[in-house]
Parts: structure tokens; sequence; C-alpha cells
């Protein structure tokens, strides 16, 4: 089949969308299906190989830039965007933007929309209306089960397959293969053997990057390594550290996702930190409806899950395969790593567990499952 995938994420770039789609697109390309994807912008001048590291993409997939204006929001790019597929004569549709999706739906073109948060702006409603409203073969794709039930309530549509199916994210199984011990993996990266507690992702507000530190401050015979963050969140945390002494905590800065199994693999114990509002690149707050790429990775690697217990993560996550905890309270939050470090048996149990249900969310089942049915709709 010949899918072409529209999206208006910035690649490259370090978002975790952009990461997103590239996993999605090579998915269905695993898959055997002829993708070509179109994004804003002009073609970057880094090589393909390059890219491929940052996002640790293994297969050349076909994309084409079109120059669009932010004033407009993306709005002239979808349609252009748009049309261009539509020369390429594709057989379905794979997007992202609602405004595309909206527009496919009134050219009664094979369209699949996934779905990461609520319509938002003064138009999205209108916009997520029409698709849902639409003519021609259409599918809703929500990150979660939580997402789709709000979906549903508000715009008084039954949501249920074949029509929608809920995706979550997802993460390359293959990569996570034969990890090495997380003492081979500490020595491979140059960091000293101990105990060692690990934190991938941004460092937006809500994040939990300040229990992070309280934790460092509490525990000082673990190590703690941050993986990720823009330029100036890791300087200023660098130069925090240095000047309160914290001798613990090693800011690592951004990881090439090719090379992020590896980093996760050093840690004994792998923390999602939530707050009870999670800001995104875009400032909004996904708390109720986040499916972060983390939870599969840290699943995938083995390692001691200890998270934030908001009820859209009790979709993957439960006390069989990890510690669920109360968000910013410091005190529970020590207690439970004081526990796995203590008692090995404990986190064996939970690291098989979620390593052994990891496996059912790999980049390339999700696209099989969102193409479920697709050809008899």
């Amino acid at each position: 089949m010949r899918i072409a995938f529209i999206s208006t994420s910035n690649i490259p770039s370090r978002t975790a969308n952009s990461i997103q789609v590239l996993k999605v697109c090579q998915a269905f390309q695993k898959l055997g299906h002829a993708v070509k994807l179109w994004l804003p912008g002009n073609a970057p001048i880094q090589t393909w190989d390059e890219i491929a590291s940052h996002y640790g993409i293994s297969d050349p997939i076909s994309i084409e830039w079109i120059r669009s204006s932010r004033l407009l929001k993306r709005y002239d790019f979808s349609i252009r965007a748009l049309l261009a597929a539509r020369s390429w004569k594709p057989d379905s549709y794979y997007v992202w933007p609602l405004q595309t999706a909206a527009a496919a739906a009134t050219l009664r073109l094979p369209t699949l929309l996934e779905m990461h948060d609520r319509p938002q702006g003064r138009f999205g409603p209108t916009l997520f209306r029409r698709f849902i409203n639409g003519r021609g073969k259409r599918r809703i794709l929500p990150i979660t089960k939580a997402l789709n039930q709000w979906l549903s309530v508000t715009y008084d549509v039954k949501l249920m397959p074949p029509f929608s199916i809920v995706c979550p994210m997802g993460v390359d199984i293959d990569r996570y293969a034969d990890l090495p011990s997380p003492a081979e993996a500490r020595s491979q990266i140059g960091l000293e053997e101990t105990f060692t507690a690990g934190y991938s992702g941004h460092f937006y507000p809500g994040r939990g990057i300040d229990l992070l530190y309280e934790l460092a401050l509490r525990n000082q015979d673990i190590n703690f390594i941050w993986m990720g963050g823009e330029d100036k969140e890791i300087a200023y945390w660098r130069e925090r550290v240095k000047a309160e002494g914290v001798e613990n905590i090693h800011l690592r800065g951004f990881i090439p996702n090719e090379d992020l199994p590896l980093y996760q693999a050093a840690c004994d114990a792998l923390l999602m930190p939530y707050e009870k509002k999670i800001t995104t690149s875009s400032g909004g707050d996904t708390a109720q409806f986040a499916s972060p790429m983390k939870v599969f990775e840290y699943m995938a690697a083995g390692r001691v899950i200890l998270s934030s217990d908001l009820p859209v993560f009790r979709e993957v996550l439960n006390p069989s395969n990890s510690i669920l905890l109360p968000p910013n309270d410091a005190d529970a939050w020590t207690r439970a790593l004081r526990s796995i470090k203590q008692d090995p048996h404990l986190g064996q149990i939970l690291r098989h567990e979620a390593q052994k249900r990891s496996s059912t969310y790999s980049w390339v089942q999700r696209a099989s499952r969102s193409m479920q049915g697709w050809d008899a709709i």
C-alpha cells in the first residue's frame, strides 16, 4: 500500500513528536508499505546518516519539505502538503494536523488521523467535527483510552473500532535486545560503578526535575544520570549542581536516539516523576491523556520503573511492572529507591514483568494494529 504521511513536526529537532513521526513512518516501511512524508520548512543541511543517528532510524525515509508561514498557523502547509501528496497517488493518508484531516474528509480521501490531545485553538473543535462528520474512509487513532473517552463524550460520537483504534506510543524492541548489564553499560559510557537511577527526556515544567534534584540531595550514595534537556536548561542545572557541590548528578545532555538504549541500560532504576500538570513543547497540559515514549523505552530496557501514579499511566503501568508513587512526594520516592537498592529480588520481579509486556508495544505492532480492518471499511 502507498501511504502518504503529513505532519507539522520540525525535523530535525529534539521534540518528542518529531521522533514519534519518524518512528511511525519507519514501522510502516518495515511492514512493506511504500511511505512518503511531507513536512513544513526547508530541507535540512544534515546528511541522512546524521538524521538517522539523531532519531535511531535504520532505513531511509522519503521526505518532502514544503515552505510555510507560521503566521498562517500551518494552514497553508496543510493544504499544500495534501495537494502534493495527492499527486503521489497514495492509497491512504496518515495525518497528524487537524486541518489536514478536515480537508481530506471534505475531499473524501481515505484518511487516518492520529491524535495526542484534545482539539486545540479557536478552530480545532470545528475541524475535528468536520473530520468525524465527513465522508469517505476515515479512522481516528487516539494515543490513550482516556483521550478516546474524552473525545467520545465531548463530541457525542461513538469512538469504537473500526472507526477508532487506541494506539499508545511504541518502542524499537530490536534496539533494546541484548543490552549489557547495568555495570557493563556504566563502564561503556564512563560512569563509576554504583547504584544508578536515570531520567531521560525534556526538562519542561511538570516533568519532575525539582523532585529529581531533591532525590539526589537525599540519596548521596546513589548516582543520578539526567539524559536530555535543551542547552539553556542543561547550562542552568550544571551551574547549580556545581555551585551547590552536588556530586551525584551527571548531566549528559541530549543523547541521540540511536545511543539512548545504552544510556538507559546503565541505570538500575529509571524514573518518571511527572507532576499533576505536564507541559509539552507547545505549552499545553497533557497530564490527562499522555502516552510518553519513555514509558515503553523504560519497559523494554528491563530496568525498575519508578513512576508518578497518574491515572492515564495505569493504562500501561501497574504494581506488577513498576512502582507507582504520588507526584512530588520526595519521602515516598526516597523510600522506593532505598527499597529496590536494598532488595534486588524485588527489582528483578518488576524488571522481568515490564520487559515481557514491552514486546506488545513495538512500533511495528502499533502500525499493524492501526491498520486492522482498514481494507474492509
